[in-house]
């Protein structure tokens, strides 16, 4: 395979020259292309979404390189300032955001397409993270666990005002992932735990708003409001169980091409995949997917310090739990929050900066096999 491979004559392979992990850019290529091939029908054969959808994974593979080229020094002395602004887009879009359906998640800015910061900061918290608690003592301490949470909580609640509970969640968990990579004491997990388990009421009452709550009641008995709120839950699931093992075949789907699956381009695109391509078809891309974070956590286990180990292995188990949140929720096993399916769904700032986020992985295996050469 091409990461073995030496060099000429240097001893040098071609992806350290690169600084490119071979294995890992091949599986995400053909991760895009089976999304292409699932959203050109999915999206009723709109050409210009498929190929608006390439545009954005072609800017997306050019962010990877360009951020595994920075390496990881680099990327750790530029990590809190990318945070910084980060919030500062936050709160930009809480100020004078771009509304639509009922949310104001997006910031214009002359010159540039419409984008979602929150999406960018999914990959900046577990990096700011990872750099806070790779220049402490590990296992964390109560201190560091306290700041670590404000690192944490500053973005979640600006995220929360938008309102975008899914994507708070999301950034909540990268963050929770990290610090309990970094070897996060049980005690501590037991207390937020408990924590948890008595805010939920208070939650419930005065944090959620009334269609969060739907969601939530929704997802207990979808067919309370089968024409409503349990629309999307039920024609899913639908789609999903007339797939079969063998699917009705590519561009056959009945669910999505009469309009009956809702959003089946972007978060309900797994449906849709099922109904066509059957359980074979999502085999497949869930054969995929594991390869890809099996690829990354080993990259994490082979880092060579703190801050790549914990960053590598916080950005791909956050991929795995975007692919966990949105399965759940199109099958009926948890609330919808809104939350595409990576690197498959139809949409451009998620896109770009999931595979942001590998070039950070990207950068942390290639510095690994320089420094053992």
């Amino acid at each position: 395979m091409p990461e073995s491979g030496q060099g000429l004559g240097s001893g040098v392979s071609l992806g350290e020259r690169l600084r490119i992990d071979f294995w890992l850019l091949l599986i995400l290529l053909a991760l895009c292309a089976y999304g292409l091939v699932v959203l050109y029908s999915a999206s009723g054969r709109n050409v210009e979404s498929v190929e608006r959808q390439a545009g954005f994974m072609l800017l997306g593979m050019f962010a990877m390189a360009a951020v595994a080229q920075l390496g990881v020094k680099q990327l750790r002395r530029w990590t809190p300032v990318a945070y910084l602004a980060g919030c500062l887009l936050l709160l930009a879009v809480d100020l004078f955001g771009t509304g639509a359906k009922g949310a104001q998640r997006w910031l214009e800015i002359p010159g540039l397409p419409r984008f979602q910061p929150s999406e960018i900061m999914k990959l900046m918290v577990p990096l700011a993270v990872s750099s806070f608690l790779a220049a402490s003592v590990l296992p964390p301490r109560f201190l560091h666990v306290m700041v670590t949470l404000a690192i944490v909580a500053v973005p979640t609640v600006l995220v929360l005002v938008q309102p975008d509970l899914g994507t708070a969640v999301l950034i909540v968990a990268a963050g929770l992932i990290v610090l309990f990579l970094a070897g996060l004491r049980w005690v501590y997990i037991a207390v937020v735990v408990a924590a948890l388990a008595v805010a939920a009421p208070v939650m419930w009452t005065y944090v959620l708003y009334d269609y969060q709550k739907q969601r939530v009641l929704t997802l207990l008995d979808p067919e309370s409001d089968r024409l409503g709120a349990g629309w999307n839950i039920i024609q899913s699931k639908t789609a999903i169980g007339s797939g079969g093992i063998e699917g009705k075949g590519w561009l056959s789907g009945t669910q999505s091409h009469l309009d009956f699956l809702p959003e089946g381009h972007t978060d309900f695109i797994i449906a849709a995949l099922a109904e066509e391509f059957g359980f074979r078809g999502v085999a497949g891309l869930l054969a995929l997917y594991l390869a890809l974070i099996g690829r990354g956590l080993w990259i994490a286990l082979r880092a060579q310090d703190s801050f790549s180990r914990l960053a590598a292995g916080g950005l791909t188990l956050t991929f795995f739990v975007y692919i966990v949140v949105n399965m759940g929720m199109v099958s009926g096993l948890l609330p919808v929050v809104g939350v595409p399916l990576p690197l498959i769904s139809q949409g451009g700032t998620a896109l770009i900066s999931l595979l942001g986020g590998f070039g950070v992985v990207m950068a942390v295996s290639t510095e690994r096999r320089r420094m053992l050469g």
